[in-house]
C-alpha cells in the first residue's frame, strides 16, 4: 500500500561509505546543521537545530514535500529519523529499519529484523520502537524481542545481532534506541511492569565492530541471597526488604533515556518504577527501592557506576525516571556549570552536575499533589497525604502517564528555553486487594487499578467493577481546569518557571507528540487531532498550523539537501493509548486510516495528503447467546485483566472483538489459547488462560457484541 513519493530534486548521492558519523563529527554537529545525526540531533540530545532557513517570517509557507509509507502494521510510532550526507535512516513497529532518500523519500533500502511473533505480547505499550544509532558506517536498532542489531549503513545488510535478554521465561521487551558510548553501544529494554513478578532491570554495552558484550549493569538486586553481578548492588540490597519473595523480580528496566558525555566517559540513563506498583507485597518495610526511578552515571569503558540519584524514592506510582535527558551547561552560583537536565515523570524539573549527580535544582513543572517539593538538602521529595492510595482509591496528580513521558523535550541553544509536551492529568488509583474490588488483578498493574479521570469517567461503573472511587465532582471540584489536559510549555531551568504555554488537548488526552525547536525562532509540534503546529520560541505566538490527517506522536526534526531546508515527522497513533480506551475523539486516527509514513515538508510545499477515510464495518448479527450469567461476569474479570491492556470495546488500532465474524467466533479458543493467528499479531496466551478462561471471555464478549448491534439496528429503525 506503498504511496508514491513527490520528487522534490535531483537528490546527492550519499557520500561512501553512508553513515560515516564518528566522534569528531558529531563534536561539532552544529559545523554540519544540514544533518540531525542522533535521536536528539546533536551529542546533548536538544532537539534543537541550528537551521534558519525556515523562520518566523516565512513559515506560513511551509507545506508538503513528500511522504514514505513505513508499511504494515498501522500502529505507533515513536521514533525521530536521523539524517547524515542526506541519507535518512529511521525504525518502525516490532524493529524494522528504514534508509531513504531525504530529498525524495524514495527508499534505499528496508531491514526486516524477523522478530519473534510471540514477544509481541510483552510489551505493555504497543509494538513502537523509538530510533536507531548511526555510528562508522553501521545502523544499530534493537528488535521488539530484545535482539541488537547491527546493519551496513549502505546496504542494510545484518553484520551483527546479539541476543540482549537475558530470561525469556519472563516478559521482557525493547523499545527504546541504542545509545553510543565511547567504544561501546549501550540498549536497556522494558518490562517492569508485566507480569505478576515483573522482570529485573539491567543495561548492556557491546562492542561496536564485533556485537561482544562488553558489560551489564544490573539496576535492582537479585533474589535474597543470589551473588551480586555488579558491586552497587551490595549498597542497592539493602534499600529493599530482606524477606522479598524470589518471585518479585523488581523492575527498574531501561526502557529509553540515554545521554552520553565523551570528555568524561560517562554514560547517563534512567530507570523505570520499582516493582510491583503495592510494594507492602515485598515486605513491611518502606525503603527505598533502589536503583529504581533513578538517574545513573556508569562509566562507558567499564559499566562501574559514578553517581546515581533517586528522583521518586519507594515509587509506587509509576514514575519512572527514563524521560529522555538533555546535556547542557546553565549558570549556577554565577558560573556556567555543565548539567544534566529532566523534566521526569513525577511531575519535577531536575538540574544535575553531570560530573558528580549533584541536586542543584527541582522544581515542578506542572500540577502535582503527590508531594509538596523536593527538599534540596535530602535531594528527597516530601509527599503528601493525598499520595498514599493504599485502602483507599486517591486521585493523584500526575497520572502513571507522567507529567511528562517519552516524547522528547527540546532545549533551544536561542532562547535558552525548554520546550516540554507536559501531560495535566491524575490517576485514581486503587488497591484492587483491600477495596471491594472484583477484579484483583491487570497485567500492567499487578493488583492495582490506575483510571484516569477524563471526559468518559464513569464513577458508578468504576465502582462496580473496582470498589469504592471519588464522585466526578469531587474530581472536578479539585481544580478550575479539566483533570485531564495536555500542554506545550515553555520552562525556564534558571528562573524555575513558565515563560508561555499552550493547552493543546482538553477532557480527554489527545496524545500530541514531542516537539523540536530550530535557531529560526521556532518551535514545531505535532498534535494527535492531526497537525503540525509551529510556535514562534520566545513568545509562544502560533504562526502556522499544517494539517496532515495522520496522529502525530513522534517529534519532529529537521535538516537540509542542497541548501533546502526540510522538516520531517513520523506519524501513527497507537503506543501507551491502546491500553487507557478507544481512540480519543480528537484524534485524526478516528477519522482517517492509521497509515504509518514519514511526513517531510518545505517552504512552497502543497498540502499534505491525507489517508483514506476510516470506516468501522456495521456490526453482525452474533451467535445466540448461551452463557450464564455467572460466565459473562467471569469473563468481563479475565477480560479486563489479561485483555484489555491491547483490546478496547471501540474504535482502535486493534481489533474490536465485538466485531468477529462467524468463522472467529467459531475459532475464538484456538485463536486465545493457540495462536492461530500469531502472524496477525494475536499471540497464544494458553500459558495464562484456561479453556474455561476461554469460553467465559467468549460469552462477555457475545453478551457486549449483542448490546452494540441491539443499538444499531434501534438507531436505524429510528432514522
Amino acid at each position: 500500500m506503498c504511496w508514491a513519493a513527490l520528487a522534490i530534486e535531483p537528490a546527492i548521492a550519499a557520500p561512501s561509505p553512508a553513515g560515516s558519523l564518528d566522534a569528531a563529527r558529531l563534536q561539532a554537529a552544529d559545523s554540519e546543521p544540514q544533518n540531525w545525526f542522533t535521536g536528539g540531533r546533536d551529542k546533548d540530545g536538544t532537539y534543537f537545530s541550528p537551521l534558519a532557513a525556515i523562520d518566523a517570517k516565512n513559515v506560513k509557507r511551509l507545506g508538503f514535500a513528500w511522504q514514505y509509507d513505513l508499511g504494515d502494521p498501522m500502529r505507533g510510532q515513536e521514533a525521530t529519523p536521523l539524517v547524515i550526507d542526506g541519507v535518512m535512516y529511521t525504525s518502525g513497529t516490532w524493529g524494522y529499519v528504514y534508509a531513504v532518500d531525504a530529498a525524495t523519500g524514495k527508499q534505499l533500502w528496508r531491514y526486516d529484523p524477523k522478530p519473534d511473533y510471540f514477544i509481541g505480547r510483552n510489551p505493555c505499550c504497543d509494538l513502537v520502537n523509538r530510533g536507531v544509532a548511526v555510528w562508522k558506517g553501521k545502523v544499530y536498532v534493537a528488535s521488539v524481542d530484545g535482539r541488537l542489531h547491527a546493519l551496513d549503513a549502505s546496504t542494510g545488510k545484518n553484520l551483527w545481532e546479539a541476543d540482549t535478554i537475558v530470561d525469556h521465561k519472563l516478559p521482557y521487551s525493547s523499545s527504546g534506541a541504542p545509545q553510543i558510548a565511547g567504544s561501546v553501544v549501550a540498549i536497556g529494554n522494558s518490562g517492569a511492569d508485566m507480569g505478576h513478578g515483573s522482570v529485573r532491570g539491567y543495561v548492556s554495552a557491546y562492542d561496536l565492530d564485533s556485537g561482544a558484550l562488553k558489560w551489564r549493569f544490573f539496576t535492582v538486586p537479585p533474589a535474597v541471597g543470589q551473588a551480586y553481578e555488579n558491586p552497587e548492588l551490595a549498597a542497592a540490597d539493602k534499600t529493599w526488604d530482606p524477606h522479598r519473595k524470589p518471585e518479585f523480580s523488581g523492575g527498574a528496566t531501561v526502557w529509553d533515556g540515554f545521554a552520553y558525555d565523551a570528555k568524561l566517559n560517562l554514560l547517563y540513563f534512567g530507570t523505570a518504577n520499582a516493582a510491583p506498583y503495592d510494594l507492602r507485597q515485598l515486605g513491611p518495610k518502606k525503603l527505598d527501592g533502589l536503583y529504581a526511578t533513578c538517574i545513573i552515571a556508569v562509566d562507558a569503558d567499564s559499566g562501574r557506576m559514578a553517581w546515581y540519584y533517586q528522583e521518586t524514592p519507594h515509587d509506587s506510582w509509576d514514575y519512572d525516571a527514563v524521560q529522555k535527558m538533555i546535556l547542557t551547561e546553565i549558570m549556577a552560583d554565577g558560573a556556567p556549570r555543565p548539567v544534566i537536565m529532566q523534566a521526569s515523570k513525577n511531575g519535577f524539573f531536575y538540574v544535575l552536575d553531570r560530573k558528580t549527580g549533584k541536586l542543584l535544582s527541582a522544581k515542578n513543572y506542572a500540577f502535582i499533589n503527590w508531594a509538596t517539593h523536593v527538599d534540596m538538602q535530602t535531594g528527597r521529595p516530601v509527599t503528601t497525604a493525598a499520595a498514599d492510595w493504599y485502602g483507599t482509591a486517591k486521585n493523584i496528580y500526575p497520572s502513571w502517564m507522567g507529567a511528562h513521558t517519552w516524547n522528547p523535550m527540546s532545549y533551544s541553544a536561542q532562547t535558552r528555553l525548554v520546550y516540554i509536551p507536559v501531560i495535566d492529568a491524575p490517576t485514581i488509583w486503587i488497591d484492587l486487594l483491600h477495596n471491594g474490588s472484583k477484579v484483583k488483578y491487570i497485567e500492567g498493574f499487578f493488583t492495582v487499578q490506575g483510571l484516569i479521570p477524563d471526559d468518559t469517567y464513569d464513577a458508578k461503573d468504576s465502582a462496580r467493577l473496582y470498589g469504592r472511587v471519588p464522585d466526578e465532582r469531587v474530581i472536578r471540584a479539585m481544580r478550575h481546569v479539566k483533570p485531564v489536559r495536555e500542554l506545550i510549555r515553555a520552562w525556564d531551568p534558571v528562573a524555575e518557571k513558565v515563560v508561555w504555554e499552550h493547552e493543546t488537548s482538553s477532557g480527554i488526552r489527545g496524545y500530541d507528540g514531542g516537539v523540536m525547536s530550530t535557531a529560526g525562532n521556532l518551535v514545531f509540534q505535532g498534535r494527535g487531532s492531526g497537525e503540525l503546529w509551529v510556535y514562534a520560541a520566545d513568545t509562544g505566538k502560533v504562526l502556522k498550523v499544517v494539517k496532515t490527517g495522520s496522529h502525530i506522536m513522534a517529534a519532529p526534526m529537521t535538516y537540509s539537501v542542497n541548501g533546502e531546508q526540510y522538516v520531517a515527522v513520523q506519524a501513527g497513533y497507537g503506543g501507551t493509548p491502546i491500553s487507557v480506551g478507544p481512540i480519543p475523539p480528537s484524534s485524526a486516527a478516528l477519522k482517517y486510516q492509521n497509515i504509518n509514513r514519514i511526513i517531510a515538508f518545505k517552504l512552497g510545499g502543497g498540502q499534505v495528503p491525507t489517508p483514506p477515510a476510516r470506516e468501522e464495518p456495521a456490526f453482525s448479527q452474533p451467535p445466540i447467546e448461551t452463557a450464564t450469567r455467572a460466565q459473562i461476569d467471569a469473563g468481563e474479570v479475565v477480560f479486563i485483566s489479561q485483555c484489555s491492556r491491547c483490546h478496547q470495546l471501540g474504535p482502535s488500532i486493534t481489533p474490536d472483538l465485538r466485531r468477529l465474524n462467524d468463522g472467529l467466533h467459531v475459532a475464538f479458543k484456538d485463536i486465545l489459547l493457540k495462536g492461530v493467528l500469531a502472524p496477525a499479531g494475536m499471540e497464544r496466551f494458553n500459558d495464562l488462560l484456561s479453556e474455561q478462561d476461554a469460553d467465559n471471555v467468549h460469552a462477555y464478549l457475545i453478551e457486549q457484541s449483542w448490546i452494540a448491534y441491539r443499538a444499531q439496528e434501534s438507531a436505524a429503525a429510528h432514522k
